[in-house]
């Protein structure tokens, strides 16, 4: 058996991990996102079969270019078959406003939706005689899976992300005991997040001051997953409030509540959505932002949908809540830093308050030690996280065989 890591080597995005085992299988290919977008290693000689984790850009981004010039099955879950090609399309549309050139076709990304043959959780999958595939609920986003190979006598396990602990949408992630190889996320290796419940009553006490003193809070918000679980925290924890939804969000919406037994509790999502108003107008925005109350609105980065609009719109009396994490060269984390955006180009002041609370999707430190010692595997390779090898460092210090892969290292395991 051998592993190639063609992304999310020692970084967080572009996840893209060979693995040949009789069948040569790509799991996730995606695109790391910033200032610019990179791509993962191009692929050498074909592929039996691409297995993607879930729908996040970092790691179904790059998709298409696996069918500008083959034609394989696709496996995932249901949802991620719907979710990843909106964001995927979206992020085409996103390039052309931008002036990039995206390195696939749009013949090559309808091969990839055409491709796709959709698993249940624990529903076992026969790819050849001596090759199965397994995927297990991952917690992460709804449809987000873990991938389980079993193949020339031992079972591989490829976390994509995950997150243990419940959240309003999961219940955490499915974890397996006993594992002879895992191919792990590290992303929040060196830190653990805030307790999530402290987190929501954080959220709703500075939403409810800010409609108070008469503001909008303003949540730009990463359209699946994060989206559907603020909805949720404001239908339960501060219903009186008014609720806008704007942008990929309502689309990316309605496709998880299509479905109900991927997530925690349908209800609450269907409850949440009843309570929302959905903003389909300019009229619509312009009432948004002509009262207190909150708007809910795609891109979690404010590199593009209606938040950037909303930003400048906003009244002195308002505050832009951000509960995800920022990437390097993003507009968010510009204005976290610096109080700057770039608007069309030209960079601008924003002169409101900012918050940023920690709600990741993610699993923290102690959620990846617990997998670990769940998993107990014989060798373990630490992914997509910006200190990689320090905790495969600390990993071996505990007795386990680990390591953190550069771009382009190969392992016989």
């Amino acid at each position: 058996m051998r592993l190639t890591f063609c992304g999310a080597a020692r970084e967080v995005g572009r996840s893209a991990i060979l693995l040949e085992a009789g069948k040569r299988l790509m799991l996730d290919y995606g695109v790391k996102l910033g200032a610019r977008s990179e791509y993962p290693m191009p692929l050498q000689g074909s592929i039996d079969a691409y297995i993607l984790s879930h729908a996040h850009l970092d790691h179904c981004g790059s998709a298409p270019l696996l069918y500008e010039t083959a034609n394989v099955p696709c496996f995932t879950t249901y949802p991620t078959e719907a979710l990843s090609s909106l964001l995927i399309r979206d992020s085409m549309k996103v390039a052309r406003m931008r002036g990039e050139q995206v390195p696939f076709s749009s013949f090559s990304l309808k091969k990839y939706e055409s491709a796709f043959i959709p698993l249940g959780f624990r529903k076992p999958f026969q790819l050849s005689g001596d090759v199965r595939l397994t995927l297990l609920d991952a917690g992460h986003i709804p449809g987000s899976a873990m991938v389980e190979v079993y193949a020339e006598h031992k079972r591989v396990l490829y976390t994509g992300d995950l997150k243990l602990e419940p959240t309003r949408l999961h219940a955490g992630a499915d974890l397996e005991e006993k594992v002879d190889i895992l191919i792990m996320e590290s992303t929040y290796s060196d830190t653990d997040h805030p307790e999530r419940s402290k987190l929501e009553k954080q959220l709703v006490k500075e939403i409810r001051e800010t409609i108070e003193q008469g503001g909008i809070a303003l949540l730009p918000s990463f359209a699946v997953g994060r989206s559907q679980e603020l909805l949720i925290v404001l239908s339960e924890l501060l219903p009186e409030a008014e609720v806008w939804l704007d942008g990929m969000s309502k689309t990316a919406t309605q496709i998880v509540s299509d479905y109900p037994s991927y997530l925690r509790d349908a209800n609450a999502l269907r409850k949440a959505i009843r309570n929302t108003d959905m903003v389909e107008t300019e009229a619509q925005r312009r009432k948004a932002t002509s009262a207190p109350g909150v708007i809910v609105s795609s891109a979690g980065m404010l590199d593009g949908g209606p938040a950037i609009s909303y930003l400048l719109r906003l009244n002195e009396l308002s505050k832009i809540i951000l509960t995800g994490y920022q990437i390097e060269g993003t507009n968010a984390r510009s204005l976290l830093e610096t109080g700057i955006v770039n608007v069309d180009g030209i960079p601008t002041q924003i002169k409101l308050p900012v918050k940023y609370l920690d709600m990741s999707a993610h699993a923290g430190r102690s959620e990846l030690l617990k997998l670990v010692k769940k998993a107990n595997p014989e060798k373990i390779f630490c992914i997509h996280g910006d200190a990689c090898e320090a905790f495969a460092q600390e990993l071996c210090g505990m007795g386990y065989e680990a390591y953190a892969p550069a771009m382009g290292n190969t392992f016989e395991v």
